[in-house]
């Protein structure tokens, strides 16, 4: 496809040669002058010819530009100069008919019925009932408007059938862009904001030990540079749209960010509970579940449960709901695109419960730990 405007190639040129092709019934209708005609009469029917021709073409440009005035105004006037062809060119006068026929049926296809059967109506007739002319019927013209009208009348559908959807097509591709976009914008939020999580607590842990001359400060330091090249990695991996999320992973990050937190980490120590095609869902939840309780939850225990179609995340914290913000709407799009609803909301006696279910699965199953080490 050239540069530019796809639907200005995709009209363009197909509409020029239609509209070139559309020529050739006036040059036959010039022979009609040179077969009836001669002198002056003969010149007068060729300088018609040439007007028709060139009102026809400033017809084409006007219809291209929208402005029906022109349009109108035009094909009025090759109605006049196909009249006054008639009695010099006789049944080839008829050619020039064959594209007003085509054009007004084009403009109000509404109205392609009456115009068309008009037209061959005429040109069946005319020749027969003009006597001084000695013609049978006119056929070969009538059959003429009407297949040319209709052809006519058929590209013009199908130009404004391709030109829909090339909208169309361009519509979704700037759906398919923005999709991809906020696909982007929510892994790197939900990537960023575990990880660079993880990273403070830690960095403030190992300067807590550094202060009191621990030498674990040194291995959390190490930790905080192993956490920072893996939120490299993920961040790459999602922009390239090749990021992978596991339940065991984010169950075994979680369980590292919690004990740095200083929160006692209650969670599962096998994902095979979950359903395979779950797995990924369940390890955005539980990153996101996790990172929310180390943020704003100010608690000292965190538990995790799976059933085969859900997962639930509580602490004792505040009870404090987190900001609604792109975290926890990335989530709930998820969740929505899997099916599943999401309930968030204090839990009983203190804390914070997020709860997923997904499918037909009951909100109030009692959700079932896969392992119950607590760290």
């Amino acid at each position: 496809m050239p540069d530019g405007d796809p639907q200005r190639w995709a009209q363009g040129w197909r509409r020029t040669f239609l509209a070139t092709g559309m020529l050739v019934f006036p040059a036959v209708a010039a022979s009609g002058v040179a077969e009836y005609a001669n002198g002056v009469t003969a010149i007068v029917g060729y300088a018609i010819v040439a007007v028709f021709c060139a009102a026809y073409v400033l017809a084409g440009l006007a219809f291209a530009r929208n402005r029906p005035t022109w349009v109108w105004t035009l094909l009025g006037l090759m109605t006049v100069l196909f009249a006054a062809e008639l009695p010099i060119a006789r049944d080839f006068a008829f050619y020039l008919g064959v594209v007003v026929v085509s054009l007004a049926a084009m403009i109000r296809r509404r109205y392609l019925v009456p115009i068309i059967a008009g037209g061959a109506f005429a040109a069946l007739v005319v020749p027969w009932a003009v006597r001084p002319w000695h013609l049978g019927f006119g056929w070969t013209q009538a059959v003429m408007i009407v297949f040319t009208g209709l052809t006519v009348v058929g590209f013009s559908e199908i130009a404004i059938s391709n030109r829909a959807l090339l909208e169309a097509r361009a519509e979704v591709a700037r759906l398919a862009s923005e999709a991809e976009r906020a696909r982007i914008s929510r892994d790197l939020h939900d990537l960023l904001g575990h990880s660079l999580t993880v990273i403070t607590v830690k960095s403030g842990l190992a300067r807590r030990l550094a202060t009191s001359g621990s030498p674990r400060a040194v291995e959390e330091i190490a930790a905080v540079e192993g956490l920072a090249r893996q939120a490299l990695t993920d961040v790459r991996a999602a922009v390239s749209g090749y990021n992978e999320v596991t339940l065991a992973g984010e169950l075994a990050r979680g369980r590292e960010l919690l004990r740095a937190a200083g929160v006692v980490a209650d969670l599962p120590t096998a994902a095979d509970l979950v359903e395979p095609a779950h797995q990924e869902l369940f390890g955005w939840i539980v990153r996101e579940g996790i990172t929310n309780v180390v943020r704003h939850a100010r608690a000292t225990r965190c538990t995790v449960t799976l059933s085969r179609l859900g997962v639930e995340i509580v602490d004792d914290g505040t009870g404090a709901a987190a900001p609604n913000g792109n975290g926890l709407i990335g989530l709930r799009e998820r969740v929505a695109a899997a099916g599943g609803t999401v309930q968030a909301g204090p839990a009983d006696p203190c804390g914070w419960r997020l709860r997923v279910t997904l499918g037909r699965a009951d909100p109030e199953v009692t959700f079932a730990t896969t392992g119950d080490n607590a760290v």
